[in-house]
């Protein structure tokens, strides 16, 4: 968990890069382009990430993702234009979140008693929360005191932190049986029945969150409303509590019948923040987007490593990575053309709506099985 913070406050406090590429003349969807490229590394290489941790371990992959992390936010301090090197940049840094973010994650998934994994996957992914607001408070004093520089410098300081921690960790426990069932091509994985229906909503959440981190920068910019680390601070705090105190409600009401209303929550806040116009309404939005976030997060996960076969749960969980970074991709562009064409308010809806009915298609396919059986 340690290590696993280190590195999510080194990457969050990127949250503050679109404004730099502001600064420096970008519009909103040459923002949304740029940042998205961080995605792209983990669409590409996801499939092969998940194969190397089923058959050689997460160490490795964790190691070689924080060397990769360290020499890519080192090198954005000679950051100046918006150039080929940026992009390539770009490509470089999500490589290596893909890597860290896959093993980090499927390491907790090892260590889990199954019973509780819904809990511990929370409690796990609260490192991470508790990062993007660390992170966000850290680029907004950075910035006052030393500009984009010094935020690429607490950066760096974070994930030299993260190397460090990770030196001494130890290779997880293999799960039981998973020697016994050689893992699949990934692509099996990936169309494996009981998971498609994961996928797409998945992708949908993963979407509709795009829109709040990718954006949420120039939209404090354009409208003068809040700030970026207040807005974090209160959505992180109210996802961490809840993990908190209520962590352990999805493994005793059942992760399937709590993945709809956590979603549909963070839709809610998705569309509270488009109709936000004074703080209490974004400090709502914030709420809103925490209870989601902190609920349907670790119920996503939890719902593909236990439909997974556990020799494929390096690929499983890299799968659900790669869609969520995939959503970014997405995201990016098609999010930031319609805060061109409709204004913030109008793309804030358009994430909302499409995670709705996303939400509605899952419920829809599992009523069917159901009726099917």
């Amino acid at each position: 968990m340690a290590a696993n913070f280190a590195q999510a406050v080194s990457f969050s406090m990127f949250l503050h890069l679109p404004g730099l590429l502001q600064a420096l003349g970008a519009r909103a969807t040459l923002i949304g382009v740029l940042v998205s490229l961080t995605a792209l590394s983990a669409v590409v290489f996801g499939p092969l990430i998940g194969r190397v941790m089923d058959r050689r371990g997460r160490r490795p992959v964790i190691l070689w993702g924080n060397c990769l992390n360290c020499c890519a936010v080192a090198l954005y301090l000679g950051v100046d234009a918006i150039d080929v090197w940026l992009w390539g940049l770009q490509l470089l840094h999500g490589l290596a979140e893909a890597l860290l973010y896959a093993a980090f994650f499927t390491c907790a998934a090892d260590i889990l008693p199954s019973s509780r994994r819904t809990q511990g996957l929370a409690l796990f992914g609260a490192s991470s929360m508790l990062a993007i607001a660390v992170g966000g408070y850290l680029g907004d004093a950075a910035i006052v005191l030393g500009g984009y520089p010094a935020v690429f410098g607490g950066a760096l300081l974070a994930a030299l932190a993260a190397l460090g921690l990770s030196w001494s960790l130890a290779e997880s426990q293999e799960s039981e049986g998973a020697a016994t069932r050689p893992p699949r091509r990934w692509r099996d994985t990936l169309q494996q029945s009981d998971l498609l229906s994961l996928w797409l909503v998945s992708g949908a959440f993963f979407f509709a969150m795009a829109g709040v981190f990718v954006f949420f920068k120039t939209w404090v910019l354009t409208t003068g409303l809040g700030s970026l680390g207040g807005f974090f601070a209160t959505y992180t705090a109210t996802a961490v509590l809840l993990r908190l105190l209520l962590g352990w409600l999805p493994d005793r009401v059942g992760t399937l019948r709590m993945a709809g209303p956590s979603l549909l929550c963070f839709a809610a806040g998705v569309a509270a923040l488009a109709a936000a116009s004074q703080l209490w309404h974004l400090a709502l939005a914030a709420v809103l987007c925490g209870v989601g976030h902190g609920f349907g997060f670790p119920v996503l996960m939890s719902l593909v490593t236990e439909r997974a076969r556990p020799g494929e749960r390096g690929a499983a969980i890299a799968i659900f990575a790669m869609i969520d970074e995939g959503a970014v991709l997405v995201a990016g562009p098609v999010l930031g053309l319609a805060a061109e064409a409709f204004g913030y308010r109008g793309m804030y809806l358009c994430a909302a709506g499409v995670l709705v009915m996303a939400v509605l298609v899952f419920a829809g396919y599992i009523g069917f099985n159901r009726a099917r059986a």
